[in-house]
């Protein structure tokens, strides 16, 4: 019998976070982030290989959000 394979190690959509140490959402769930936060973190982490500037703007985004849920300032 062969070895299970984890849902980690695969990736629907590109391979983006399957060269990583720790993919986001494991990072993410170990340390009980919000939604908001994993977003951040995790178009932060694939900027480079994935969208470029465009996920800059979107971890921005998360992070103009939780600024707004956390603090009440927009």
């Amino acid at each position: 019998m062969g070895e299970k394979m984890s849902a980690f190690d695969n990736q629907e959509g590109g391979n983006h976070y399957l060269k990583l140490a720790i993919q986001p959402i494991q990072y993410s769930m170990k340390n009980k982030l919000d939604p908001l936060q994993h977003t951040a973190i995790k178009y932060i982490t694939r900027f480079r290989d994935k969208a470029g500037l465009e996920d800059l703007k979107k971890a921005r985004h998360a992070i103009d959000m939780l600024i707004e849920m956390e603090y009440g300032e927009s």
